[in-house]
């Protein structure tokens, strides 16, 4: 699907139709993993604010003007379409995100703009009830592993055991806030291992996303 149809048919589309027309619309000069990384967020984001009723800011934990600039800084053929769902009103965040915020702030690799932009927009998806991984909208855990060894390497050298990424960084606010939820002495003796370490399987929500779409569309025309 191409960039110029996008606007007769984004209110159908599933977020994988979303994330291959942000792809197609790439700046050269963004680096290809970063691109695939926010694409992955805003299509999964997009289409759930379209399920929801919401708006794409509020989706995805950016504020409006953030996410114009990021938009038309990596994917700038997509802005005219896309910066009609994007929304206005101020960003809201429950007491959980603001710290978690912080925490993938103080954490960055570098103190840029796009390293915070993450920060809000990881922070706004782990609100969500699914493994981050998926409700980032990437293809399987590793995206997520190497976007925090990439943009919050301090926090990913600290989950040197390979705990669960929601779970490491709520782990590692209750720490700062000198509290804690796990009242295991250590992980070791703990008997719910597998919540923390197990393994993060399941189906990219993206590829859920086109399956129905495709599932709808044979419907459709039967």
């Amino acid at each position: 699907m191409s960039v110029q149809k996008a606007s007769e048919s984004l209110p159908l589309s599933s977020a994988r139709d979303v994330y291959s027309m942000l792809m197609e619309a790439r700046a050269p000069d963004v680096d290809a993993f970063d691109a695939h990384v926010i694409a992955c967020i805003l299509a999964l984001s997009f289409a759930e604010a379209k399920a929801e009723d919401m708006s794409l800011a509020a989706a995805a934990g950016l504020e409006a003007d953030d996410l114009l600039d990021l938009v038309a800084s990596c994917f700038p053929a997509a802005l005219a379409w896309l910066k009609r769902d994007i929304g206005h009103r101020p960003i809201e965040r429950s007491a959980d995100e603001a710290c978690l915020l912080d925490l993938l702030k103080s954490g960055a690799t570098a103190q840029t703009v796009l390293a915070h932009r993450l920060a809000a927009l990881v922070a706004r998806r782990a609100q969500r009830p699914n493994h981050l991984w998926q409700d980032l909208g990437f293809r399987h855990r590793g995206d997520l592993s190497e976007l925090m060894q990439r943009h919050f390497a301090p926090l990913a050298r600290r989950n040197n055991h390979d705990m669960k990424w929601k779970k490491f960084l709520y782990r590692m606010i209750c720490a700062d806030a000198a509290f804690s939820l796990c009242t295991a002495p250590s992980c070791a003796e703990c008997d719910d291992f597998e919540t923390c370490f197990g393994e993060e399987t399941g189906e990219s929500l993206l590829a859920r996303g086109r399956r129905a779409a495709d599932l709808h569309g044979s419907r459709a025309g039967a």
